[in-house]
């Protein structure tokens, strides 16, 4: 099997290619930006990279590949780009590359999308389920709402295979250092104290590598149905607020320092329920 992986040296994508190391049958072609893109993680093995934007991939790129693995997104973090580069990047751009890819052939697309494309359904369900209203609240949100679809007309317009899993609240070494776990790990570690919010938003947090082994799975999997989408929730099933989450991990790591509740206030327009069903 070979693989055409876009997001290649983020987060996911590299916790992705660590376990598909312990696969010789998988062949991966990994799309990079450029030749300074690093890895969030040091990888077991390197792929082989095609240093590309995703908007300039052509049919000699992916002549022999099975499947398109779809983990590039465009302005994931505050401060948020502009709604018209969120659709061009979030979009436009895959639509692009979708399209090269039926032209040779490809006819399997596994993709990640993300739990914020429910936006304010969120606290309108105590379990999301996957056909819940989209309604975002920011601009990354709404470009990855309107690609899933898009995604789907296109599998059913080109009878692909089309698997569109929404990702909950992932979690991980090589995270981004901004977000809460690996500012909590950072704080714990130094002796320092954690301010935060009073933390009674309810997420589902799942760690990174249980989301890679996912992946790997549906990419393995073979009983899809042509022109028929398939979409799911990717969570654990366990609810919890932030700040127990933050409590748990800062008694793992024995931090020193001490949890501030309520230093922090909300981010304006926070949606403080985004738990699914799985």
């Amino acid at each position: 099997m070979k693989l055409f992986v876009t997001g290649a040296t983020g987060f996911l994508g590299s916790h992705f290619f660590n376990l598909l190391a312990e696969h010789s049958d998988i062949e991966i072609i990994a799309l990079r930006r450029n030749i300074k893109s690093i890895p969030r993680i040091p990888l077991i093995k390197e792929p082989f990279w095609l240093t590309k934007q995703i908007d300039q991939i052509n049919q000699n790129d992916l002549i022999g590949v099975d499947v398109i693995v779809h983990f590039a997104a465009h302005s994931m973090y505050p401060p948020y780009d502009t709604l018209d580069k969120c659709l061009y990047w979030n979009l436009t751009a895959p639509l692009q590359l979708f399209n090269e890819a039926i032209k040779v052939g490809i006819n399997k697309f596994v993709v990640a999308g993300s739990c914020f494309e429910y936006g304010l359904s969120g606290e309108e369900f105590d379990f999301i389920p996957v056909d819940a209203p989209l309604k975002p609240t920011m601009t990354y949100a709404a470009s990855k709402a309107a690609s899933s679809i898009v995604f789907h007309q296109f599998a059913i317009q080109h009878q692909v295979n089309l698997s569109y899993h929404r990702i909950f609240q992932i979690f991980g070494e090589g995270e981004a250092p901004s977000r809460l776990w690996p500012s909590l790990k950072n704080a714990a570690i130094a002796g320092q104290d954690f301010a935060m919010t009073e933390g009674d938003q309810i997420r589902d947090f799942i760690p990174v590598e249980e989301v890679a082994q996912y992946f790997i799975n549906v990419c393995l999997k073979v009983d899809l149905i042509p022109g028929k989408p398939e979409f799911f929730n990717v969570g654990s099933g366990r609810p919890q607020s932030i700040f127990e989450f933050s409590e748990f991990w800062w008694n793992k790591w024995q931090a020193k320092g001490k949890l501030f509740k309520g230093i922090l206030p909300y981010r304006e327009g926070e949606v403080m329920r985004y738990v699914p069903k799985i």
